[in-house]
């Protein structure tokens, strides 16, 4: 008999982790998961969360919540922020990076509180190396109801798991009273499960159409949101990405159209080769992050067009259906994509845990 959980997402975002494991499939077997409870204080995202899987949402900060108010539920999910430990964070202050850092214990107060079969922690890979990780293994070991969930955790590239985009993630998994292997079988790429091969830029926006649809997010008749966003480029940034070629960058740039790169690249010879960067066809994306709508933020020039990649360019990258609906503004939805956990990610998680659970 297949399996039926639900589940509380903490620092929820616009819903990626919880999409993944309401992706299931209960015909074919596998353990299914109902959404029951969301927290996220950005209130774009909570509205997004809303709008998309009806269930409540507190919409404010974690440490504002009463946790005696959390409902049952059988698997708590959810990413406690991390930019304190992401190297683009590198220059916050010591006070900010102590208030991001410590939210994974408002995390750990709901666990102990409700009480599940299992928990995902999602975070950036140098969460793994911090003193505040080996905190929480510390608890894991110590305290008398989370000494009782067998765990493992590691760094999982989202294209192993059907998502056309390099991004790699801090999973923590633990089940209550099971051993927990690792790490869940890889879907694609060489010598994994299926032995399919990875999914590329191709495979996600090929199909799209090739000039924007649209100056501002807008839902249609069909109830399908357009998120096709055009950029009005000056003609000299249109001039910068004609001199990028595919898979090329800004070196490309300084070499082809000195006279029109900006001064800090030309007196800066070396660095990321990210910057101003095409993407190919034929492999999976780079990280797309909350400005993926800025070339000079990275390699977000759409592969062949002279643009950057559209807002629903990026919402495929990272495997949102076209049927989901994101609420906010134009930057608002950048953010929610970009800070987003892949749904398809998500599902091969959450068929992990279902496995362990049944």
């Amino acid at each position: 008999m297949t399996q039926h959980y639900k589940t509380i997402d903490l620092f929820a975002g616009a819903g990626g982790l919880t999409l993944g494991f309401s992706m299931t499939d209960p015909k074919a077997g596998e353990a299914s998961f109902e959404p029951t409870f969301a927290v996220e204080h950005d209130h774009a995202a909570a509205r997004t969360f809303k709008r998309n899987f009806d269930t409540h949402v507190f919409d404010g900060d974690i440490e504002f919540f009463n946790v005696n108010q959390y409902p049952a539920a059988h698997v708590i999910i959810g990413g406690p922020p991390c930019q304190g430990f992401s190297p683009l964070g590198r220059d916050r202050d010591d006070n900010s990076r102590a208030d991001l850092n410590g939210l994974w214990e408002h995390y750990f107060a709901a666990v102990l509180h409700v009480k599940p079969r299992a928990f995902v922690i999602e975070n950036v890979p140098e969460f793994q190396k911090s003193g505040q990780f080996n905190e929480l293994l510390h608890r894991m070991e110590t305290d008398p109801f989370l000494s009782q969930f067998g765990f493992n955790y590691g760094v999982l590239n989202a294209a192993d798991y059907g998502v056309p985009q390099n991004r790699r993630r801090g999973i923590f998994v633990a089940v209550l009273d099971r051993d927990v292997p690792w790490p869940p079988p890889r879907t694609h790429g060489k010598d994994s499960l299926f032995e399919e091969q990875r999914l590329t830029v191709a495979d996600a926006i090929a199909d799209l159409p090739k000039v924007p649809t649209t100056d501002q997010p807008v839902i249609g008749t069909d109830g399908r949101q357009d998120l096709h966003i055009r950029r009005n480029p000056t003609a000299k940034s249109l001039a910068r990405y004609r001199a990028v070629p595919p898979g090329g960058n800004r070196f490309d740039l300084q070499r082809n159209r000195p006279d029109i790169t900006p001064d800090c690249w030309l007196n800066k010879p070396t660095g990321t080769t990210d910057v101003m960067g095409r993407m190919w066809w034929d492999r999976p994306s780079p990280t797309i992050r909350t400005e993926f709508y800025k070339p000079e933020k990275g390699r977000y020039l759409h592969p062949v067009l002279d643009r950057p990649i559209t807002h629903r360019e990026a919402a495929r990258i990272q495997t949102f259906p076209d049927d989901f609906v994101f609420e906010g503004t134009k930057i608002e939805i950048a953010r929610q994509i970009g800070n987003a956990v892949p749904p398809v990610l998500g599902l091969a998680i959450a068929r992990f845990v279902g496995g362990l659970l049944d």
